[in-house]
């Protein structure tokens, strides 16, 4: 009964910001780790970051690197993604998980959107 609800994709022009969030229920939120994933068109979905229980430690992809930033607030159970200087490149829908992704069940994404 893991529930997974993404939100604050958009259309941004390139060099611009959003920022997303992820509100999870169903699991003991505070003892999960979570990642953002996102899959473009013709794609395979990637895991972007991801960040332990407590916050403590994250991990990102390369090409995010010094552009991303994942955070929490296990108070509200709630995962999110800074997305700044976004590039075209980042087009694709962004969906939040538990990693790793064992039963391949995921959220509606959200579509972000970069222009050039």
């Amino acid at each position: 009964q893991v529930q997974l609800v993404e939100s604050g994709g958009g259309l941004v022009q390139a060099g611009g910001s959003l920022r997303l969030s992820c509100a999870v229920s169903g699991i003991i939120f505070r003892f999960n780790t979570m990642g953002w994933y996102r899959q473009a068109p013709g794609k395979q979905r990637e895991l972007v970051a991801k960040i332990t229980s407590s916050g403590s430690t994250n991990y990102y992809v390369d090409s995010v690197k010094g552009r991303f930033t994942i955070s929490r607030d296990n108070a509200k159970n709630t995962v999110y993604l800074q997305m700044n200087s976004l590039k075209p490149e980042d087009t694709a829908v962004y969906y939040c998980n538990i990693p790793p992704v064992l039963n391949d069940y995921w959220g509606q994404g959200t579509q972000v959107t970069v222009s050039s």
